[in-house]
């Protein structure tokens, strides 16, 4: 594999991409179905020989579907809280994309194993975005149910102006991940771990005990956790956009293909990146290269051929 990308030292390099890339705002499978096949075909080009490679998926569109089914059902079956959707979404996108990567790896002629591990990440309970929250979850309520959901389950509910009013949860930063030791030990060569899906469940400890929380977290923080836990040798994040840009959408977008930890956290502190998109993304590659000494990348997949090759994808190196 390119040097570009991937060190010849460290542990299994660690891809993480959004659950938009999987599943668009249609909601079909067959699209699903569709871009997890691509996908696939991408971790084909990027997986190493000597060692495994560790996935980190989002799960946006997965997890407000749940949503709105828990509450299409909620008269019949009691709603599931958002930890335990979180676990659903884990194996329901684990089994498509083992049954597509295993599908690509067999018409190469190429054996590997694809598992994944339902993860469990900690948070710190006394966080301030716990008392903060800001993350949108579900579908969008008639104002009337909306102020009713609020004051009967004490939902955070925000007001979008034309659509309606929308639940917010926190989204604290991970601490730990759980069962990191098993991903460890799973990511062998010819083996594929899938790990930390949606960000991971999120859970917090209560004397000694670890217990679910209502809460979301970011799936390319977790992956740059993931990342540093492991010593990865390279941390590639997959998004909708080749590469990242300075002003992006305006007359003087300016492509950033290549940009120091340094650069890219003065770009990041200069309001550049928004939280809500590329913000975390960059966030996450500047602790991953500052912490390992090695290089993070972000681009997507219709783009990995030009990144791989240097012609496009932005690194962020320490």
């Amino acid at each position: 594999m390119s040097p570009a990308f991937w060190e010849d030292r460290g542990g299994p390099p660690v891809v993480a991409f959004g659950g938009n890339a999987l599943l668009p705002d249609s909601g079909d499978p067959a699209v699903a179905e569709r871009n997890a096949v691509a996908f696939a075909h991408a971790v084909l080009r990027l997986m190493p020989d000597d060692t495994g490679i560790v996935l980190v998926h989002g799960n946006g569109p997965q997890v407000g579907n749940a949503l709105l089914r828990n509450e299409a059902g909620a008269e019949e079956v009691h709603p599931s809280p958002l930890d335990v959707l979180v676990a659903d979404t884990q194996g329901s996108i684990g089994y498509l994309l083992g049954r597509s990567l295993r599908n690509a790896f067999a018409a190469e002629r190429r054996a590997i194993e694809v598992v994944t591990v339902v993860t469990q990440v900690v948070v710190d309970a006394e966080h301030p975005s716990m008392s903060a929250p800001s993350k949108p979850v579900g579908p969008f309520y008639p104002p009337s149910v909306g102020m009713a959901l609020e004051y009967e389950r004490g939902w955070k509910m925000v007001d979008v102006p034309n659509k309606g009013m929308r639940r917010i949860v926190p989204s604290p930063p991970p601490e730990e991940i759980v069962e990191i030791g098993a991903v460890r030990v799973l990511a062998q060569p010819g083996q594929i771990v899938i790990t930390g899906g949606g960000g991971g469940i999120p859970v917090t400890r209560r004397d000694g005990a670890l217990v679910g929380v209502e809460a979301v977290i970011d799936k390319d923080r977790t992956g740059s956790l993931v990342a540093r836990l492991v010593d990865a040798r390279g941390f590639v994040i997959f998004t909708e956009v080749g590469h990242v840009s300075s002003h992006f959408g305006t007359p003087d977008e300016e492509a950033l293909l290549d940009l120091t930890a340094a650069e890219a956290q003065a770009l990041l502190d200069g309001g550049e990146f928004p939280p809500g998109s590329m913000g975390p993304k960059i966030e996450s590659c500047i602790s991953y290269a500052k912490a390992t000494g090695r290089t993070g990348v972000i681009t997507s997949v219709d783009a990995l051929e030009g990144a791989l090759a240097g012609s496009d994808g932005t690194r962020i190196r320490p």
